[in-house]
């Protein structure tokens, strides 16, 4: 029997680690599965990889210990059809730093992705995924045009706040009072 219009074939979390299990991709391949399609990301760029490292290094400076637990571009499983690997996540403590598990969205404290040839699809896509799964505060470090866009109070698949940030701004991190970031000091 013939099918009249071509289906696209989704896929959901369990079928996608059974494919990585598999290593049906070639190790050195960067995939997400993100609304049950699998995409090949952007390679990492220089510019990208030391914003990234910044990042890390002054929110590990700020934090005070067992306040949260940092990950870089590791998986987040959002629902049955997702699981993204964000640049960036600062996660709720957990006593076997998610070794038995991959975090999900109540996990996230703060989500950031680092873009520059991914900014419209960071932007987008992403900011609807993020904000569908209730990530609590995104923010989107565009290199293009220096700046921050910080994203919160999740509604629906949009965020009700959006404040663009450049250098000479600062921000409080809204789900750990205490801690604030210069903008300039990562961009």
């Amino acid at each position: 029997m013939a099918i009249a219009n071509p289906r696209k074939h989704l896929t959901d979390i369990d079928e996608w680690r059974k494919l990585g299990e598999a290593d049906i991709f070639p190790p050195d391949s960067r995939l997400e599965l993100i609304n049950g399609e699998i995409l090949e990301m952007s390679p990492i760029g220089c510019n990208h990889a030391g914003h990234l490292n910044r990042i890390l290094n002054k929110l590990l400076k700020l934090l005070p210990s067992e306040t949260a637990i940092a990950s870089v571009q590791n998986p987040l499983q959002l629902g049955d059809l997702s699981e993204p690997e964000p640049d960036f996540m600062l996660l709720k403590p957990n006593p076997d730093f998610y070794s038995t598990r991959h975090p999900v969205a109540v996990d996230v404290l703060l989500l950031i992705e680092v873009a520059d040839s991914s900014l419209e699809f960071d932007r987008n896509q992403k900011m609807h995924l993020y904000a569908l799964h209730r990530i609590p505060e995104y923010w989107l470090l565009n290199l293009n045009e220096a700046s921050v866009e910080v994203y919160r109070k999740p509604t629906g698949d949009l965020y009700a706040e959006k404040r663009t940030l450049t250098t000479g701004d600062s921000i409080a991190l809204s789900e750990l009072p205490g801690i604030t970031i210069d903008i300039g000091d990562i961009i």
